[in-house]
C-alpha cells in the first residue's frame, strides 16, 4: 500500500514547490513596479525612475555615438563552409550590418563588394580556427570575431565611417 502512495506524495509536494517557486520568481509587472515607486517616493519616485532609466539610455547613446549614426545592412548573407578533413560537414550563416555616421550609407553600398571580399576572408580564417566549433556564440568568440570585422571595415572604409559591426543573424547547419 505504501509503494502506491509514495508516488503519488512525492509527486504533489514536487509540483506544490514547483508552482511555488515559479510564483516567487515571477518577474514584476509594470504596475506593480509603479506602485513600488509610487510607495517609496510618490508620484516623483515613478518620474525619478523613469528620467534615470532615460539618462542611461542617453548616456549609453553618447558613449557609443549612437545618437547621430545609421546601421547599413549589407546585402546578402555570408555563407561559410565548415571543413573537416577534405568534406564540408557544416554551413555557418551570417547577416552583417555596418555602423556609420549619418548620411554615409551610399560610401558603404558603393564599397560593399571589396568590403564583403574582406570580410569573406575574416570569417574563412575564423572557421578555419575553429571559431565556428562548438560553443560558437560564446560572448567571448563573437567578441574576437566581431573585432576582426570592424577592423578589416575600419581598413577598407576608415575609421571615421566604419563604427562597428554587428552581426544580426547567424546560424550553423550540420551535415
Amino acid at each position: 500500500m505504501l509503494k502506491k502512495i509514495l508516488p503519488l506524495v512525492l509527486l504533489l509536494v514536487g509540483s506544490s514547490v514547483g508552482v511555488g517557486v515559479g510564483i516567487f520568481l515571477r518577474p514584476e509587472t509594470p504596475a506593480k513596479v509603479e506602485q513600488t515607486a509610487a510607495s517609496n517616493g510618490g508620484e516623483e519616485g515613478v518620474t525619478k525612475a523613469i528620467n534615470h532609466d532615460v539618462q542611461d539610455v542617453k548616456n549609453k547613446n553618447e558613449d557609443t555615438g549612437g545618437g547621430d549614426n545609421e546601421y547599413v545592412p549589407l546585402s546578402n548573407q555570408f555563407v561559410i563552409p565548415i571543413v573537416a578533413g577534405e568534406r564540408v560537414v557544416a554551413l555557418v550563416v551570417l547577416a552583417l550590418s555596418l555602423e556609420v555616421p549619418a548620411g554615409q550609407t551610399d560610401t558603404v553600398l558603393m564599397r560593399e563588394p571589396k568590403l564583403r571580399d574582406s570580410f569573406l576572408q575574416i570569417l574563412f580564417d575564423h572557421a578555419n580556427i575553429g571559431g565556428f566549433d562548438g560553443n560558437f556564440t560564446d560572448s567571448h568568440i563573437l567578441a574576437r570575431l566581431r573585432s576582426a570585422l570592424k577592423e578589416v571595415a575600419q581598413k577598407d572604409l576608415g575609421k571615421d565611417i566604419a563604427k562597428d559591426v554587428l552581426i544580426n543573424e547567424i546560424a550553423r547547419q550540420d551535415y
